[in-house]
Order: C-alpha cells, then sequence, then structure tokens
C-alpha cells in the first residue's frame, strides 16, 4: 500500500505430501484442523508451505483454498498448491472465458509451473518434508483456546472434561470438581431454562473460507434438513447464524431449497464476511449473560472461523471451538460440548425416538449431488458483475472534493493520528533503550489478539471512558474493529484483551499491570501514560510465538503509541515482527534455551539496550546485551531481518521513511 518493496530473509519450504482420499462424512474443515496442527508442532515461522503429492488431486480448489486461507494459525508465510486441472476447472465453474482459461494454461505449461498428474511426477527437493495419508483425517474440532489445539470428534467428551479440571491455561479451566455439575437456573422470556459448563450459547456459520466452501456450506444445510425432518430443534437462548463468504453462497442455497431448514434452526443470513470469527458476536440475551456471570459458568461457542484465541468470539464464552460448518449445525442442535457424538444422542424425534449424530450426518456422494446440481457459472459472473457497482447507499454517500482529508475533530471514528506530528526532515536515527520499565511481562502465545482486541468495547476500559466522555452511549460502543480508524480508541484498547494473563499482577487475569515506581495496580493504558508523562520509556517481556494470528497492524500502533521501545521474547510470528519494525520498535530474540524465567528476570527491574548510536554499526541479526538494574545482563539477537528493516528502524518507522522518500530527503 506504501510502495515499498517487501523484504524477507529467502524462506525455506517445507514440502507437505498428499496422499490418499478423504473417507466419507470428512470435511474440509477437519483437514484444515489436521494440517493446522501438524505444520505448528513441525515449525514454520517464516517459511513457506507447498503441497503436492497425488492426494491432491482430489481436492477441490475451495478445499485447497481453505488450507491457504489458513497459514496464519500454523504460522508460515504462505501455504499454496501448484496450478493444475482442478484450478482450470474453477476458473470455468466462476465464469472466466475459455479463451482466457486456454491462455493460462498455455502460459503455465510452457513455463514448467503446471502439474499434470497424467504425466510422471518429478521428485522436489524441499527444505523439510512432512506426509499425511487423507485417509488418516477424521472428524475433529479446535479448541478450547487456539487453533491448533486438534480434539478428534470421538474424544471430545473426554477432553472437555480434562480441560474442566486441569489448571488454567490453553488446555485448562480450573473448574473445582465439586463444582463441575452445577447446573445454573434461569428465566428466558418467561421460560424456565438452565445452563451449565460447556453449554453452547453461540453457533456461528462463519469465516472467510468455510463460508466460500461449496460442499462444507452446503453439507450444513442438509444437516439442517435432516434435523428438521425428524422434528429436532435448538434451544431458543443459542445465538445462531449465517455470514457467508460471498454473496454466491445465497444464491446456490437457494437453488438446493436448503436456506429455509437453516433458517428454521435460526441459521438466518446475518451478513456477508466477518462476524463471529472476529468478535462482531454481538450480546447475548441479557437472561443468558447474568446466567453465566453469576455462576461463573464456562459457556461454549462453536464456530466454523480460523481462530479462537481467548476474548476473542465473546466476552462470556470462555471454551472456543473451530468445527466444520456441519458440525456448527450438529453442535448447536446438541446445545453442548460436552457430548461423545458416537454413543449419546442428539436430541429427540417427534416420534419420541433417541435421534444420533449419524442419523442427520450427510454423506459425501449426497453433498457431491447437490454441489452438483446447485453450484453454476452464471452465479458467480452476476455477483461479481454487480461488485464493482456498488449498494444504493454506498453509492449515495457524499463526497468531499479537494486532494486532503477533511478531519473532523468531533469524529469518534476517524481522528487525525498523530504518526507524522514533530517529524523533522532528517532521520532521527536509532533511539537508545535506557533504564526502560517493563509495561507487561508475558508467557509463551500472546496472540495479536490479546494486544490488540479486535472485538466488543468493555464498558469499564478506558476507550469505553473515552467514548463516554464524548457522548457515546454504550449501545453505540459498537467494536474495537470498527474504531480502528480512531488512534485514541485504539491505543486505549491496546493490551484491553479481559483474558490478558500478565506475571506483574500474580494470579490475576485481566489488562492490568503494576505501575513499577509506584506499585499501584493500573489499566495497560493508565500505566504506560503514566510512564510517557514521567519520561521513562518501555519494554514488553514475553514467550514464545509472540505476535502469532491475525496479521494485526494495530497490535504494533498501539504499543508504538504507548512507547514501548523493545520487545523481548523467546520467538515472534514472522508478520508481527515485521509489523513492529514499521513501527520503530525494536524486536529481541532472547538465546536459545533462554527466557525471562531462566535468566531470573522478575520484570521489575529497569532495561538498557546497547544498541550503537549510528545505524551504519547496526547489523542484521546481530548479537545485542540487554543489561539491567538488578545487575544481571544477558545477550539477545537482535531480529531487524534485513537491511531494508534496519532503514525503517532509522527513520522512526515505515511511515515517516515513506514521508521522506516523497519529500526528496531520505537519507
Amino acid at each position: 500500500m506504501l510502495g515499498q518493496p517487501m523484504s524477507m530473509v529467502l524462506p525455506g519450504v517445507v514440502g507437505f505430501k498428499l496422499s490418499g482420499k478423504m473417507k466419507n462424512g470428512v470435511t474440509a474443515t477437519d483437514l484444515v484442523l489436521t494440517v493446522t496442527h501438524m505444520l505448528r508442532k513441525h515449525g514454520v515461522v517464516g517459511k513457506f508451505v507447498e503441497f503436492y503429492g497425488e492426494g491432491m488431486s482430489g481436492l477441490s480448489l475451495a478445499d485447497r483454498a481453505t488450507i491457504a486461507n489458513m497459514s496464519p494459525e500454523y504460522g508460515a508465510t504462505m501455504g499454496f498448491f501448484p496450478v493444475d486441472h482442478v484450478t482450470l476447472q474453477y476458473l470455468k465453474l466462476t465464469g472466466r472465458s475459455d479463451d482466457t482459461v486456454a491462455m493460462i494454461e498455455s502460459y503455465l505449461r510452457a513455463n514448467k509451473m503446471f502439474v499434470d498428474y497424467n504425466l510422471p511426477q518429478i521428485e522436489r527437493v524441499y527444505s523439510s518434508y512432512l506426509e499425511l495419508n487423507l485417509e488418516d483425517v477424521e472428524p475433529c474440532v479446535s479448541g478450547p483456546k487456539r487453533p491448533h489445539d486438534r480434539v478428534p470428534l470421538k474424544e471430545m467428551k473426554v477432553d472437555w472434561h480434562s480441560c474442566l479440571d486441569n489448571e488454567a491455561g490453553f488446555k485448562g479451566f480450573a473448574v473445582p470438581k465439586d463444582s463441575q455439575n452445577k447446573v445454573a437456573e434461569f428465566s428466558f422470556h418467561g421460560t424456565p431454562a438452565q445452563i451449565k459448563h460447556g453449554d453452547v450459547v453461540i453457533a456461528a456459520i462463519t469465516s472467510c473460507t468455510n463460508t466460500s466452501n461449496p460442499s462444507v456450506m452446503l453439507g450444513a444445510a442438509l444437516v439442517a434438513k435432516k434435523a428438521c425432518e425428524l422434528g429436532l430443534e435448538v434451544k431458543p437462548w443459542i445465538k445462531t447464524s449465517l455470514a457467508p463468504g460471498s454473496g454466491v453462497v445465497k444464491k446456490y442455497l437457494e437453488k438446493s431449497g436448503l436456506q429455509k431448514y437453516l433458517n428454521q434452526l435460526g441459521f438466518h443470513i446475518v451478513g456477508y464476511g466477518c462476524t463471529t470469527c472476529i468478535g462482531n458476536s454481538g450480546d447475548l440475551d441479557e437472561s443468558v449473560s447474568s446466567a453465566i456471570s453469576e455462576n461463573d459458568i464456562v459457556a461454549a461457542a462453536v464456530l466454523s472461523g480460523n481462530r479462537n484465541f481467548e476474548g476473542r468470539v465473546h466476552p462470556l464464552t470462555r471454551a472456543n471451538y473451530l468445527a466444520s460448518p456441519p458440525l456448527v449445525v450438529a453442535y448447536a442442535l446438541a446445545g453442548t460440548v460436552d457430548i461423545d457424538f458416537n454413543t449419546e444422542p442428539i436430541g429427540t424425534s417427534k416420534d419420541g425416538k433417541k435421534v444420533y449424530f449419524r442419523d442427520i450426518w450427510p454423506s459425501n456422494e449426497e453433498i457431491a449431488e447437490v454441489v452438483q446440481s446447485s453450484v453454476l457459472p452464471d452465479m458467480f459472473r452476476g455477483t461479481y458483475e454487480s461488485i464493482t457497482k456498488g449498494n444504493p447507499m454506498w453509492n449515495q454517500l457524499p463526497v468531499p472534493s479537494g486532494s486532503l482529508y477533511s478531519w473532523d475533530p468531533t469524529s469518534t471514528y476517524i481522528h487525525e493520528p498523530p504518526y507524522f506530528k514533530n517529524m523533522t526532515l532528517s532521520p532521527p536515527g536509532p533511539h537508545p533503550v535506557k533504564n526502560a520499565y517493563c509495561l507487561l511481562n508475558f508467557g509463551d502465545s500472546i496472540t495479536t489478539d490479546h494486544i490488540s482486541p479486535a472485538g466488543s468495547i468493555h464498558k469499564d476500559s478506558p476507550a469505553a471512558k473515552y467514548l463516554m466522555e464524548r457522548g457515546v452511549e454504550r449501545k453505540d460502543f459498537n467494536s474495537y474493529g470498527s474504531r480502528r480508524g480512531n488512534d485514541e480508541v485504539m491505543a486505549r484498547g491496546t493490551f484491553a484483551n479481559i483474558r490478558l494473563v500478565n506475571k506483574l499482577l500474580k494470579g490475576e487475569v485481566g489488562p492490568k499491570t503494576i505501575h513499577i515506581p509506584s506499585g499501584e495496580k493500573l489499566s495497560v493504558f493508565d500505566a504506560a501514560m503514566r510512564y510517557k508523562t514521567e519520561g521513562c520509556a518501555t519494554v514488553i517481556l514475553a514467550g514464545a510465538e509472540y505476535g502469532s494470528g491475525s496479521s494485526r497492524d494495530w497490535a504494533a500502533k498501539g504499543p508504538m503509541l504507548l512507547g514501548v521501545k523493545a520487545v523481548i521474547a523467546k520467538s515472534f510470528e514472522r508478520i508481527h515482527r515485521s509489523n513492529l519494525v514499521g513501527m520503530g520498535i525494536i524486536p529481541l530474540c532472547f538465546k536459545a534455551g533462554e527466557d525471562a524465567d531462566s535468566l531470573g528476570l522478575t520484570g521489575h527491574e529497569r532495561y538498557t539496550v546497547n544498541l550503537p548510536s549510528n545505524v551504519s554499526d547496526i547489523k542484521p541479526g546481530q548479537d545485542v546485551t540487554v543489561t539491567t538494574d538488578s545487575g544481571k545482563s544477558f545477550t539477545c539477537t537482535l531480529r531487524f531481518d534485513t537491511e531494508v528493516e534496519l532503514a525503517y528502524y532509522n527513520h522512526g518507522g515505515i511511515l515517516p521513511y515513506v514521508i521522506r522518500n516523497l519529500t526528496g530527503s531520505k537519507q
């Protein structure tokens, strides 16, 4: 967007061989969750993943796209599939002309970039290898807190009970044994109701890739049809929704005649694009919210999204499971994740018989038949043609004239950011980090959702206070994601995740920290502002995989606005590390085998990063000594990976660098 080249270290390429064919009843989502689990275990941060092998020929393009789109979850720079006959079929299906498709094929064949499975396959050399027999993929979900924590469906009930038992962590809620079977009674609009641990309160068919894949979308609709015919219903307090990834989906659901069954179970189309998966779940019914909060219930959300990090989906769903769209429908009908689908009934039919999972699950043949008859090229043509025409609401927006944007000082959505205030024509050079305080001390797997949440704005947060002071009522807070054009809101929303675990607060969970000089417990924003007022720099200590999840630019912009000068971690997720550099924050890695705990760092020390004062003396990946006022010192690896990144750092970040380039004052 800024016209800058992408600079990166030449990536290793992991060869992921697929063989065999998926069994009946296994979906693309089951495959992608299996692949994500394998790749996260293998370690592919900063690498490309190329899928190959004879198992590829049986995967539709939509199935491949589902896998490729999960690359942020497995940590790769990208996952990709070579072009073959399946790609060409997709181009035809989506309305491309025969001439265009023929030109693409001949070009790729001439450049040895087309894979033809009818010809002998060349064994390619990869940096490392993985292999999966598609016959071994089984129905599964992932959760309750991370996309790569895969759980086979047949083990779900056992896994759920171990999560209740386990100490608080990625796979634990630490619910005491004597309260695990607690049942909370409440009244839902006059009807007696009850809720217990593991009960589903949100069931959402959502996410860009899963909801653009005809086989899983029509599969979900077939589950709904079978369930409706047997007389099964979804409890009225479960918040159900359907958000297709494309307008085409609505067309083929209507053509198949199956949308009415989804509607009957409450899966009405609520919009297109990001909904529950990004935290746009909206409020639960007040009676349900109160029952969960007052009884400390570990309620569940089941969604077909890509990400289920803590605090992302909804503040009140502590367990969040990723599942295929048909499984989302099945869990909505069951009403709980505390169920063994193999042995326990989902519900009772209208004639009093027990209905099991197998009774409502469609075969691959049934799904293929509906896809074949309902997904047609004209649907894509019609939808794509109308995209550029906009809609009446958009087209009628008044457009101001003039070449500069006219900032509205009263807007709480769009606010002029401070990135260019006090900017000099010449670069400021490396900024020293001397006697910095530790703003936050984290463990492993701090995601961009922990750093800069996109979901709802908590009523007691600094962002809420800012909005209320400007006359915005609570019902109009909207989400952090919708207010990303306002730096004042987003700075206050940085580290505002309600599930944040900061080691400076022993045993307490939430968006607070200790202001070290005074010992006061403050919101992260208030503590950061106090450090700024006192003229003190801050750093962050972290564990492995810091910044995993969405490639959210605000996860780097926010810390910069809070005055964070460096992040010292065991390892970084690639995009987030690159974004930190782009905002002028120094990423440092502990040496292998070391971390804050092993070095005896508590976060109460003051930190000095000993970097040369002249950028020409700094080299990508060099060793840097960090000293503390407690007498401890340790060596870190400087994670500026390229010369271009050093140039950004010298300029105070990518934005000033680009402006100086435009004005011809680059040095």
